[in-house]
């Protein structure tokens, strides 16, 4: 899994999909019959936490000179499709490990790697990531949460909103403002750790969809930590929080890709059993253009996103404009597959008796996470290739 470039047509080599036979198992077996509990208790997926650990899948990305798998970009964005299918809630454990960690692999320092890799590689930690607040969304630069420094320390304090896995994670990569006359430009990275003084988490959201991860504030109150836990240099943060989004759209686009996977499987079945007229629904025009029609958009993302994985891997210089297209294309077209999948099912697909009702909630965050569709539209309009 280590290294690999060779995406011949961005199609996966043997490594790869030798991989997604594993997760697709182990998916199926250990993850999938809890997914629907998950979803009604609005409950952490502990079951499939278990599960990616025992097989080493909760954080492939991480190098392997840190005790990691050192998987490449598409082994990653695998892993995350294949858990996705079956419970989207499952997939963030892997995707938001890739997304709180990756400053550090990007920006941190040596010491910072090795501390805080090792113990996420061997899943006896996990990471989370937070940029957004209150009234910092889609203005990310507009944060308030301040870091003042107070000789060997950082200070920090301020609200971070819409946290996933918030109160589970044992890591924070927490983006602070520590020179206000620079807007952007004064903004800087640090790990912050769960059982640092001051650190609290708000109640958990009350979500549409991904029920299983829990989204919650994360408070600091006078958080005072160590000096070498900013995350490169002062005034860099903005800078590497935007770049890890270049990397990690792209793990959304993936979750994007197993859910509707997940949709479209389900409804694919259904309609070879579900008979009216004398036939099986699956035999009716209209019914198989849906289906051709909700296959082809999902290829078309698919290889959209392992494009834009192959870049990521490679570091190319048009990878914004591909990472913003892959996750805005893929989350609008698992919205679409979901949505079609439900009305395949008729009165059943809106019950919660079936699955597809369920991935369609799940689906609509991918639209709005990790920037809005409408700011990866405003991404891709500026790094037009």
């Amino acid at each position: 899994m280590a290294g690999s470039t060779d995406f011949d047509l961005y199609r996966p080599a043997e490594e790869h999909d030798m991989l997604r036979e594993t997760v697709r198992a182990l998916a199926e077996a250990k993850i999938a019959p809890f997914a629907a509990a998950v979803d009604e208790e609005a409950r952490f997926p502990q079951e499939a936490l278990d599960a990616l650990v025992a097989s080493e899948l909760q954080a492939v990305h991480v190098p392997e000179e840190y005790g990691g798998a050192g998987a490449d970009a598409l082994a990653t964005v695998i892993v995350i499709e294949e858990v996705a299918r079956a419970c989207a809630s499952s997939s963030l454990i892997p995707a938001v490990n890739k997304l709180g960690s990756l400053p550090v692999i990007l920006s941190g320092s040596e010491a910072l790697k090795k501390k805080y890799l090792g113990p996420l590689a061997k899943g006896d930690a996990m990471f989370s990531y937070c940029l957004s607040e209150p009234d910092a969304g889609s203005d990310a630069a507009g944060m308030k949460t301040k870091a003042v420094r107070d000789g060997d320390f950082w200070v920090l304090n301020g609200v971070k909103r819409w946290i996933t896995n918030a109160g589970v994670s044992e890591y924070y990569t927490v983006m602070a403002v520590t020179d206000p006359t620079k807007r952007s430009k004064g903004i800087s990275a640090f790990v912050v750790e769960k059982s640092d003084e001051g650190v609290s988490f708000g109640a958990p959201e009350k979500k549409l969809g991904i029920k299983g991860s829990p989204t919650r504030e994360v408070y600091l109150d006078n958080v005072r930590i160590p000096a070498d836990r900013m995350i490169g240099e002062e005034g860099t943060g903005f800078a590497t929080a935007m770049k890890t989004l270049d990397h990690t759209r792209i793990t959304i686009a993936a979750q994007a890709l197993g859910i509707a996977q997940g949709a479209l499987d389900y409804a694919k079945g259904y309609v070879q059993e579900r008979k009216q007229f004398g036939k099986p629904i699956g035999d009716f025009q209209g019914v198989q253009f849906m289906l051709a029609d909700m296959a082809m958009k999902l290829e078309a993302a698919r290889q959209l996103t392992y494009s834009a994985a192959a870049k990521s891997e490679r570091l190319d210089s048009d990878l914004t404009f591909f990472g913003a297209a892959a996750k805005c294309f893929a989350s609008d077209v698992a919205m679409e597959i979901t949505t079609d999948a439900v009305q395949l099912l008729g009165g059943y697909g809106y019950t919660r008796d079936y699955p597809v009702e369920r991935m369609m909630r799940d689906a609509k965050i991918t639209q709005i996470y990790e920037g809005t569709n409408q700011v990866q539209r405003i991404v891709m309009a500026r790094n037009l290739p």
